[in-house]
């Protein structure tokens, strides 16, 4: 008889991750000799309507964008530049530091059949503008970069509510049980402000949590390999004795959700060590296709790389992809948070976006990807029209008007909705609220906001909470 595994060998073999996890199909064979039916599969599930989207990729770009230096026109503020801000009521900024008008540091020029106005600043992006359906009258809820993050996220401000990612595994399941429904793709410069808790399934089964990659590493998934440290022996005795515990605490908990999910992530992260190592690959990839995305420009830091890997993700039937643009604080910002200096600071930023998210937008078009695929561009807030202090050429944070865009399945190419003032202080025309983006959202993968719900603590909990309006006006 073997000797009986110590405990600090068999707590070492076990903090070798989730790759010694592996015990999927272990554990399912034990179950079934057991008599204990497995935990049912995130299948995919159908929407309650004709969808026009079947996955989202969401380009997330941390820090701020201001809207006004990139896709909101504003003749009148170059008018005005240098004048004192007044008329508008209470400043709005972050630091409050109210400056002088400010015009807009980039030139503006329109684009496409559909004349659409982008600035110096994405000329890449400027030449897809045909494809995009720019939302200008957006506005949040908050002027602080994690509480405005966490609503963009997850329709909230604070922390722990689950995000639309983890809200769509939820409701629509996974179209590829060998890969996660919602993969992460970080900055490989840093996380965004709040970190993880941007990709939580908070209350929602554990299975539904956004998987973030390791971007900095070529190994995406950490401890994905079983080391060679642990032999075939070891590994196997290991399995073993999870398993006997598993089956245990299975026949003595039986329908314990949580239990439930966290088998469905253990299987799913057994599957993963074949699955993930090809998916993220780019040795398949053309030249061309790499040339496209920038992959080889030190200016994208990584981003490029991110871009292409979310296609194949997408491709292979992942159903949300994230992928983020700038990291949370520090100095030098490695985000779009242009407070000392907005022209410094937007520079270095486009350079790493405009180029992939533009390959990306065309890459998907050209494999007719965008035709089900729903592309949405966000950031958390705006930027103010005034500079922060007077004599700066910086702006401070700007909640009540900012610009995003979607593109792809369901929405009008090259249509511009809202509007915000001759100035871009306030959205002016058909306010759109982050409840009424993600119920948009949802509503282009067929799904009703407002029936997608989750009890917790005495409440049907729902991603737009008690509001939300899909914007009609944006759909094909």
């Amino acid at each position: 008889m073997s000797p009986l595994l110590s405990r600090r060998h068999f707590l070492s073999a076990g903090a070798n991750g989730i790759g010694s996890v592996a015990l999927a199909w272990l554990l399912s064979r034990e179950q079934a000799r057991a008599g204990i039916p497995a935990p049912a599969p995130a299948a995919s599930r159908p929407p309650r309507f004709a969808p026009k989207a079947k996955r989202v990729v969401q380009i997330f770009c941390c820090g701020g964008v201001s809207h006004i230096e990139t896709f909101d026109h504003k003749p009148e503020l170059a008018r005005m530049d240098g004048r004192s801000l007044e008329g508008k009521g209470e400043n709005l900024g972050f630091f409050g530091q109210p400056g002088k008008l400010m015009k807009s540091v980039y030139e503006f020029r329109q684009h496409g059949r559909s004349g659409s106005w982008v600035s110096s600043l994405l000329p890449n992006l400027a030449n897809c503008a045909d494809d995009l359906c720019f939302i200008h009258s957006m506005t949040a809820k908050s002027n602080n970069h994690t509480p405005a993050t966490f609503q963009m996220n997850s329709g909230f401000t604070l922390n722990g509510f689950p995000c639309m990612g983890a809200w769509l595994s939820y409701g629509l399941g996974t179209e590829n049980e060998n890969l996660p429904a919602f993969v992460v793709l970080p900055d490989p410069r840093g996380l965004p402000a709040g970190g993880s808790i941007n990709w939580t399934s908070g209350f929602l089964p554990a299975n539904h949590q956004g998987v973030p990659f390791r971007t900095r590493s070529g190994d995406p998934i950490s401890d994905l390999r079983t080391p060679a440290s642990v032999t075939a022996e070891a590994r196997a005795a290991d399995l073993g004795m999870l398993a006997a515990m598993d089956r245990g605490f299975a026949e003595a908990n039986a329908g314990d959700a949580g239990f439930a999910a966290r088998l469905r992530s253990y299987e799913l992260a057994a599957r993963m060590q074949s699955s993930i190592p090809e998916a993220t690959g780019l040795d398949g990839e053309s030249e061309a296709t790499k040339r496209l995305y920038g992959i080889d420009d030190p200016a994208n830091k990584g981003f490029g790389r991110n871009c292409l890997m979310a296609r194949r993700l997408l491709e292979r039937g992942v159903r949300f992809v994230q992928v983020i643009n700038g990291g949370a604080f520090g100095s030098p910002r490695i985000n779009w948070d242009g407070h000392e200096n907005l022209k410094e600071n937007h520079d270095t930023q486009a350079a790493t976006m405009d180029r992939p998210v533009a390959a990306l937008i065309q890459d998907l078009k050209q494999r007719g990807l965008l035709d089900d695929t729903l592309f949405v561009w966000s950031t958390e807030f705006g930027r103010s029209p005034a500079t922060q202090g007077i004599g700066s050429p910086g702006r401070d944070h700007h909640p009540s008007a900012f610009t995003c865009f979607l593109a792809g399945a369901g929405v009008k190419p090259g249509h511009h909705h809202g509007s915000s003032d001759e100035i871009g202080y306030f959205a002016a025309e058909d306010k759109v609220t982050i409840p009424d983006f993600h119920a948009t959202i949802l509503h282009l993968l067929g799904i009703d906001h407002e029936k997608l719900t989750f009890y917790h603590n005495g409440i049907n909990r729902r991603l737009t909470d008690v509001h939300g309006e899909v914007v009609r006006g944006i759909l094909s």
